[in-house]
């Protein structure tokens, strides 16, 4: 063998210990060193995870009678990963289905296209008409009730013609149900898909993308509670797909029962006679306008003068929460937040904010005594005043004499409070920005809960506005561009360029005439129903304002586990309870013969349950008075708080009062109405849970053992609102902006 062979075969020697080297190196990394890892990760490849999702908690009003449930709905998927396997991208699967189930082609795209991805027109897909989830999950696009004809056939249709509908299926899915429809809607809220923001929330930690969590209402704010833990099975597949077990298992925690405060009768009492006088406003002819009173929104809210608990919140005009129990069009969801419409998703109660016009005379009347007026005093009620250089006058040019406080209050004379904050604001200073100032007002206000929000266990809680020195100059740093370029706005009236010019120039300054508006509850002042509800329950209780409460306690699915939620004292009032005595007696004389409602309340047996109250008629530049009546009764020993508002209805006395009438009426059982509540009390003890699960009417034996109490760890136990992105939620823009807020008084 030559010596060059010799050296080829050294080298193929090499070359062949090099290769086996490597690869049983290679195999002792592989099967050794990193041999846990790619098992693990084998092992992984032949798990799948299954949830199973938790039943979510019902919502019950105060005697165990269901408000929200569950049930069952026949719900149209389709599951685009196996659409886009088909020649054409499942173009003709859509375009069939569209057909079958009455949707358009676009609609449909539009909801399975994931959130945040381009859609077909360039624009991007938002929620809530937007898939969340995982794109290799069945988007639902369409769901049937039981009741719904067209369920079976868009059923058969699909089932018996699959080689049409491929990644297509009809099957049973649990849905939110609302039995009631309309009622209670913003005070129970609904659902809506989870968004990728609110995931990496706290609250939300164990929420599936698909998951659909509270949107508005105790829905949202105890989201967390009523959605229970769901359920996961890990499950060993083989590489058809198939399983062949199940390697692990955690059941579902079902979600807890949520008990309300709410009365579904007074509920459905003060819904009704809301909706009728708003009907009755609409035919009532107002003379100032030329036309019929508008009479587009309202609200009543009915709350306990003692604890701050709400029997009743009612939102005009309402809408159906069953619609979100389904995937909801673009259009639909539009018309629900359209002003044009009155913006039926959005609540008057707590997220529309309204000048309170003479229901704001009890924080005068305060403020008043405060600054050192007797209340025992005489007051000049002249026809109107002059205030600097503007003319303050009473509603329809009335004119009452030397009269005292309580006359003033039943009389609502105007003229007594614009003398009586305009000496404040001048004592103050005047137009002075500099130096110390009581502004013993605008002080009253907040320390009535005005100006902020009430801490209400709901997510939407506007603050209102209250205007002070503070205030105005705050308001001109941020609306000075504003104000000047809207003096030269061709588009806008020329009292509105008006207004503009002269905020342009001087917006920071805070004028008399604003102070003696504020008195009446008018000018930039505003204020939503609940927060007016409970200053009246702080002066009806003697001095505790408290933050309201819609829920009562969180009741566990087997019953054996309540975790009570009790009244939030938000604060105590620092007036004498001599000076809220006083105006609790002058209120009565407002029902009565004489007083501004007497012709609401006419005919009343007052000898049974009297009434006190105080009518409001708010005017707002360019629109028909807002109406509202603030009352509370029995009068003598205040048990319950109901305020009615009504926008553009006219007068107080007119719309608003006839309301909080009918809802006593049907309370208390006067007039020839079947009483709604035993003997005037709302139920103070829980409903009890059954041993199906159900509950029953608090007194109910269920034959469990005692339920474990589990108290709060704080005195206001109220979640931290969930699905604070919801397009949903946000406050209501007042009728008018509050920099706007009209000039001319009415009583």
């Amino acid at each position: 063998m030559s010596n060059r062979s010799r050296l080829r075969l050294i080298v193929m020697r090499v070359l062949v210990v090099s290769v086996l080297a490597t690869l049983l190196g290679r195999l002792w990394f592989l099967q050794v060193y990193a041999g846990e890892t790619y098992t693990q990760a084998a092992m992984d490849n032949r798990v799948r995870s299954v949830v199973e999702p938790a039943r979510r908690g019902q919502i019950y009003d105060s005697s165990g009678v269901p408000l929200v449930v569950n049930r069952n709905a026949m719900v149209v998927s389709v599951n685009k990963s196996l659409l886009r396997q088909e020649k054409d991208r499942g173009k003709a699967v859509l375009a069939r289905l569209s057909a079958v189930v009455n949707l358009p082609v676009d609609e449909i795209i539009r909801l399975t296209t994931g959130c945040g991805a381009r859609l077909p027109d360039g624009t991007l897909a938002k929620s809530p008409n937007c898939w969340n989830g995982s794109p290799y999950q069945p988007v639902p696009v369409k769901a049937y009730t039981a009741e719904d004809p067209a369920q079976m056939k868009v059923v058969l249709a699909i089932e018996e013609h699959r080689e049409d509908f491929p990644g297509v299926t009809a099957e049973l899915q649990p849905v939110r149900d609302y039995p009631d429809k309309t009622l209670a809607a913003h005070l129970l809220g609904y659902l809506g898909p989870i968004s990728d923001a609110e995931r990496k929330q706290p609250q939300y930690a164990n929420a599936l993308n698909t998951a659909k969590v509270g949107r508005s209402g105790v829905e949202e704010t105890y989201d967390a509670a009523l959605r229970g833990i769901d359920g996961k099975q890990q499950l060993v597949v083989d590489k058809d797909g198939n399983v062949t077990s199940q390697q692990s298992a955690v059941p579902p925690k079902a979600g807890d029962a949520l008990v309300l405060s709410l009365d579904k009768g007074v509920q459905k009492l003060a819904e009704d006679a809301l909706q009728r006088w708003i009907m009755n406003a609409r035919g009532t002819y107002d003379r100032v306008s030329g036309k019929n009173y508008l009479a587009p929104s309202g609200s009543v809210v009915v709350m306990e003068a003692q604890t701050g608990r709400i029997a009743a919140m009612a939102s005009y005009p309402s809408y159906d929460p069953s619609i979100f129990s389904k995937p909801i069009t673009q259009k639909t969801y539009d018309a629900l937040v359209d002003q044009k419409n009155g913006a039926p998703l959005y609540s008057n109660a707590t997220q529309g904010t309204f000048p309170p016009g003479s229901t704001f005379k009890l924080v005068s009347t305060v403020a008043a005594a405060a600054a050192g007026n007797s209340l025992n005093g005489s007051f000049s009620c002249p026809p109107s005043l002059m205030l600097g250089n503007q003319k303050f006058g009473n509603f329809e040019g009335e004119a009452f004499g030397t009269i005292d406080m309580r006359t003033t209050l039943v009389k609502s004379c105007d003229t007594v409070y614009y003398k009586l904050a305009y000496n404040e604001w001048q004592r103050d200073g005047g137009l002075s920005t500099k130096g110390p100032a009581r502004e013993i007002f605008p002080a009253t206000a907040r320390e009535f809960g005005f100006g902020t929000p009430t801490g209400v266990d709901l997510p939407s809680d506007s603050a209102g506005s209250i205007v002070s020195r503070a205030s105005k100059i705050a308001n001109y740093k941020r609306y000075k561009d504003d104000y000047c370029a809207g003096a030269k706005n061709p588009t806008y009236d020329a009292y509105r360029r008006a207004i503009d010019a002269e905020n342009c120039v001087d917006g920071a300054l805070y004028k008399g005439g604003e102070a003696a508006l504020f008195a009446i509850g008018q000018g930039d002042v505003n204020s939503t129903p609940l927060q007016l509800a409970s200053a009246y329950a702080a002066l009806a209780n003697g001095g505790t304002l408290y933050a309201p409460r819609v829920a009562k306690a969180l009741l566990s699915a087997d019953g054996t586990k309540v975790t009570p939620i009790p009244p939030a004292v938000k604060s105590k009032l620092s007036t004498p309870p001599g000076v809220l005595d006083y105006i609790r007696s002058a209120l009565q004389g407002v029902t009565l013969p004489g007083g501004t409602a007497q012709a609401a309340y006419a005919g009343f047996p007052h000898n049974i349950v009297p009434v006190a109250g105080k009518t409001g008629t708010a005017d707002i530049q360019g629109k028909q008075p807002v109406s509202w009546f603030a009352s509370f009764a029995p009068a003598n020993a205040p048990r319950y708080v109901v305020v009615a508002m009504v926008t553009q209805g006219g007068t107080g006395g007119t719309t608003a009062a006839p309301i909080t009438r009918e809802i006593y009426d049907g309370m208390y059982g006067l007039e020839g109405k079947a009483a709604l509540l035993k003997n005037g009390e709302l139920p103070s003890a829980l409903p009890v849970v059954r041993p199906d699960g159900t509950l029953g009417p608090p007194g109910t034996k269920t034959g469990r053992p005692a339920p474990t109490v589990v108290m709060p760890a704080s005195p206001s136990p109220v979640p931290s609102p969930s699905g604070q992105g919801s397009s949903a939620s946000g406050p209501l823009p007042a009728a008018e902006p509050a920099r706007r807020t009209s000039v001319q008084p009415r009583t």
